[in-house]
């Protein structure tokens, strides 16, 4: 099994990028499960449901969130009915959605889990009793357990990391925006990442437009931000699992710019 999993899609020029850039990924990984984190694709702030279908329909498998999964409020109307969106799962326990999923890839099956930290984010359950809890349930079933934990702090996405280690067949770090150099498979078979990036505009802050961020961090005023535009860059992974172990043989760093689309 290989997993290609895209960073957290920001806005109109997110899924732009996306769009370009998918049948390419298709073309390079064609037996591989493709999965995104969407918690920014609507405008930055949360999802809807048609962007949540025309993400789908781009050919990918399942959609990942993180701490803006309710900022577009109609995804009450929707999220407990879409199998393939997955939430945080340490969220309060009665929260619409669910926290992991299974998706069928031929003859097997992919068990996704999504976790929120909590250091400089929500005070939300602890991911690290949640996963235990998940796992403890499932992880019997289920040979192949992909995690993407949305968290601000490196070091408890190091830690998660560390905790999962011969656990699950990859960790990936989503939320920060910057993808991280230190793609590596742990001692014990996980794959791991602190941050795999995101796919939107290049040239703002973290997919913000900078003049905003800028006048903030010198004025301490309140400001309005809104999500930049013009050109995109494109940050994801690509994990080759043991169909034997359901643990990782590789992961390595996927990186696009629209003005250098063929770079690999």
């Amino acid at each position: 099994m290989k997993i290609v999993f895209i960073g957290d899609i920001v806005g109109s020029v997110g899924r732009k990028a996306l769009k370009n850039i998918m049948p390419r990924l298709k073309q390079l990984h064609p037996h591989a499960v493709f999965i995104a984190n969407g918690e920014n694709a609507a405008a930055g702030k949360g999802i809807t449901q048609a962007i949540a279908k025309e993400i789908y329909e781009m050919g990918i498998q399942a959609i990942t969130m993180g701490n803006h999964t309710w900022d577009q409020k109609e995804i009450f109307d929707f999220i407990d009915r879409d199998d393939k969106m997955v939430r945080p799962a340490n969220f309060p326990p009665g929260t619409p959605g669910k926290g992991h999923s299974v998706i069928k890839v031929k003859d097997q099956e992919l068990l996704i889990i999504n976790l929120q930290g909590r250091t400089f984010l929500p005070p939300i359950d602890c991911p690290f009793r949640k996963v235990d809890e998940i796992l403890e349930a499932d992880r019997k079933k289920h040979k192949f357990v992909f995690v993407d934990f949305h968290a601000e702090a490196t070091s408890e996405k190091i830690a998660m990391g560390w905790h999962l280690d011969g656990k699950v067949s990859a960790v990936v770090g989503t939320h920060t925006h910057v993808q991280t150099n230190d793609n590596r498979v742990l001692p014990q078979g996980t794959a791991y990442v602190t941050d795999v990036g995101m796919v939107g505009p290049r040239d703002g802050i973290l997919g913000v437009e900078r003049n905003a961020v800028l006048q903030k961090f010198k004025t301490q005023l309140p400001v309005r931000f809104i999500t930049d535009e013009g050109k995109w860059h494109f940050h994801a992974v690509v994990i080759e699992l043991n169909d034997q172990t359901g643990l990782s043989k590789g992961i390595n760093l996927i990186r696009y710019d629209e003005d250098q689309v063929f770079m690999d």
